[in-house]
């Protein structure tokens, strides 16, 4: 009984941001059902179903929308959802028959989520592309990455999950919200180009005062300043420090027995390196954990840099079970948190067209249409 709990959302099998924006709506309680081909189809990364985390808290139908019975059979579903979500290149959609004009005149309320990496228009709309194309085009990418490096992939958190999963979900509730009071649904056009150039907000600020120069590695967030970094310690390991303002560098010398009166300037970019070297030399007299012991009661903004396996088991990891298993499989909880209506983990990753038979006789469909429509392969189900 999340906060979410009552929306219905139809969600059309897919890569990127559809199916992680699908997993939070549900996350939040929403009855998200996905619909899926009738024959495997390449999503990206193979998943097992068991570990496919994406598809967390959704039912599984099968249709084949290539057949007119198939189309038919989503349109019934489409007049009674309220939000329908695909991330197809700009007019497949139309070309199968289940665009937003004729989602909408079905289901005049509909909020009809559309999430690609350019756009619905533009010169480059309907071209491929993936998380490092979409970021590349934002100036997001050539700021990431080493001084005298080459630009460095932030994995694909940044396009698909920062500035397209999260930014299709804000807009739909936003619709969601608007079509309440109004009546009326809407078209959402969440591209990753957009809400990645969103999310450099500041970036962009702080190149038209000057204070941000395009040379990677050469700012105070990028790895360039002498506070904002990591560093490599006795034992091949690293810590991260953001020691940023000017009482948490203080702390940060004090603790690495540095006389603050022999260092350089804090904001002296001329002398960044001279400062960054000054701390990487003592930083690589103790292991990475010796540090973070000798900083654990120092407020300079010292944190161990941790593989993935060793995240999940920190103990502040633990003890905000930050991850937590379901079925077997850890994976993490439900967020933001909510006091009263807080999201769960309510069913595992479903099987291709494990559903197929419980939505549509929801829908109405009697067993022997549903057996007639998978003896046609109209539609599939799981075994």
């Amino acid at each position: 009984m999340g906060p979410l709990h009552g929306l219905k959302v139809l969600e059309m099998a897919g890569l990127g941001p559809t199916p992680f924006c699908g997993m939070l709506l549900g996350d939040m309680g929403a009855d998200v059902v996905r619909v899926d081909r009738t024959e495997p189809a390449d999503l990206g990364i193979d998943f097992p179903s068991t570990f496919d985390l994406r598809n967390r808290n959704k039912r599984s139908i099968a249709i084949d929308l290539k057949k007119p019975e198939g189309v038919a059979l989503l349109m019934r579903l489409v007049a009674q959802a309220d939000v329908f979500t695909e991330g197809f290149r700009p007019g497949t959609a139309e070309r199968l028959g289940i665009g937003p004009d004729v989602c909408l005149r079905c289901n005049p309320k509909l909020v009809y989520g559309r999430a690609t990496g350019w756009g619905q228009d533009g010169p480059l709309a309907k071209t491929a592309g993936h998380d490092i194309n979409y970021i590349a085009l934002t100036g997001a990418l050539n700021s990431i990455g080493p001084a005298g490096g080459q630009p460095t992939p932030p994995l694909n958190l940044l396009g698909d999950y920062g500035g397209g999963a999260l930014y299709m979900a804000f807009g739909i509730l936003c619709a969601v919200l608007e079509a309440r009071s109004s009546g009326r649904g809407q078209i959402v056009d969440a591209a990753m180009v957009d809400g990645v150039t969103s999310l450099m907000t500041v970036c962009h600020a702080l190149r038209q005062t000057g204070r941000l120069l395009l040379e990677r590695g050469s700012n105070d967030l990028d790895g360039g300043a002498p506070y904002y970094s990591t560093y490599e310690t006795k034992d091949g390991r690293y810590v991260a420090v953001g020691a940023i303002e000017a009482r948490f560098y203080a702390e940060l010398l004090r603790g690495l027995a540095i006389d603050p009166r022999t260092m350089p300037p804090q904001h002296d970019r001329s002398r960044w390196s001279e400062a960054k070297a000054r701390l990487a030399n003592v930083f690589r007299t103790r292991s990475r954990d010796e540090w973070i012991a000798h900083f654990r009661e120092v407020d300079a903004c010292v944190s161990p840099v941790l593989d993935l396996d060793e995240a999940a088991h920190h103990p502040h990891t633990e003890a905000r079970q930050s991850l937590v298993v379901r079925d077997g499989v850890l994976q993490p909880r439900p967020v933001p948190r909510l006091s009263r209506t807080p999201g769960e983990l309510a069913r595992r990753a479903p099987r291709r067209g494990e559903h197929t038979a419980e939505v549509l006789e929801a829908l109405g469909l009697s067993k022997d249409e549903i057996r007639e429509g998978i003896q046609t392969a109209v539609l599939m189900a799981a075994e």
